[in-house]
């Protein structure tokens, strides 16, 4: 099948990358003439702008866009809706705000034009083991977009439910929006289960403090701990792996600030929540604790960075009020 995408960076060039190595045609773009040379080179058709883009595409179009929330994606959704014609697909991948899917495939459709929102998990591993997706938009459109589903897909691997194409790491969730809605709150438990690996290491780390009575204290090696959990566990997991990884390296963590960012998935979980009176007091406070980390930080905050950046990449940001 035939895509373009546009926003090649972590997460878009590597969706593109394996796309073409299952046999898809992938015409790029991005507004790094070096990230679209790169990926011309992995097999890509380059594009020199958005309207080029379209132009090589054979309609019905289907066009990724693979972007930061917010205005990128805004401006770039919107040109797309000038140029292409009606049949055709725009497919938001990034971590966009689910209603503003909705409102984004409310003006589309004025013109004939479909969109689809994706929310995409696995991080910069994705490429090589596949990517969870979760799928918001109407039936049909969905079903003529399966084959590229199913290519960046992780596959069945002892699934529950094979006759599902949940069971091969893809689903159709719902209507415009649902797609993003259910992966923002795949990030909130994600914020979650990250405050309380971090939290328990911490405990584990500081049990030789001096304040405590001579007899209470161990001098545990948590690297070991990190990667025996790891087999048998029934908290084992592939956020645990990260955690496994990174204090193999330095069970200190000492290149870490632990100045923890949020994106703002975690942030419209919780409001979320809060609009519909739903308790949400774990993610609540996992959110309040990467506020936290900006005015004063420790070894918990550390590992968090580390998660961060073993999945996604993700860079640490000066602390800030």
């Amino acid at each position: 099948m035939q895509i373009g995408m546009i926003g090649l960076g972590r997460m878009g060039a590597n969706i593109a990358r394996r796309l073409i190595n299952r046999n898809h045609s992938v015409v790029s773009y991005d507004q790094m003439p070096a990230a679209v040379e790169t990926l011309t080179r992995d097999g890509a058709l380059p594009a020199g702008t958005i309207e080029e883009l379209v132009k090589l595409l054979t309609p019905p179009r289907a066009v990724w866009v693979m972007l930061p929330a917010g205005e990128a994606t805004e401006t770039t959704i919107e040109r797309l809706g000038e140029l292409l014609t009606a049949g055709d697909v725009v497919i938001d991948g990034g971590n966009t705000f689910w209603r503003d899917d909705i409102r984004r495939a409310i003006a589309l459709k004025r013109r004939g034009i479909h969109h689809v929102d994706v929310g995409t998990s696995g991080g910069v591993l994705g490429a090589e083991h596949g990517y969870c997706l979760m799928i918001g938009g109407a039936d049909d459109i969905v079903g003529r977009l399966e084959p590229v589903f199913a290519a960046l897909a992780p596959g069945a691997s002892g699934a529950v439910q094979r006759e599902s194409s949940a069971a091969q790491g893809w689903l159709h969730v719902g209507p415009n929006g649902a797609g993003h809605f259910v992966k923002m709150v795949h990030n909130g438990i994600e914020y979650g289960l990250m405050q309380a690996y971090a939290e328990g290491f911490q405990i584990l780390k500081e049990t030789d403090s001096a304040a405590l009575p001579e007899a209470e204290r161990f001098t545990l090696d948590v690297a070991g701990i990190a990667e025996l959990w790891r087999h048998g566990s029934i908290i084992s997991s592939r956020l645990l792996d990260l955690i496994a990884s990174a204090l193999d390296k330095d069970a200190g963590l000492r290149e870490f600030s632990g100045v923890v960012d949020d994106t703002g998935e975690g942030r419209w979980t919780v409001m979320t929540a809060i609009e519909r009176a739903i308790p949400a007091m774990a993610l609540t406070t996992a959110l309040n604790a990467r506020f936290r980390s900006r005015r004063e930080q420790n070894f918990s905050d550390k590992m968090i960075s580390a998660m961060r950046r073993g999945f996604g990449g993700h860079s640490e940001t000066k602390g800030k009020p």
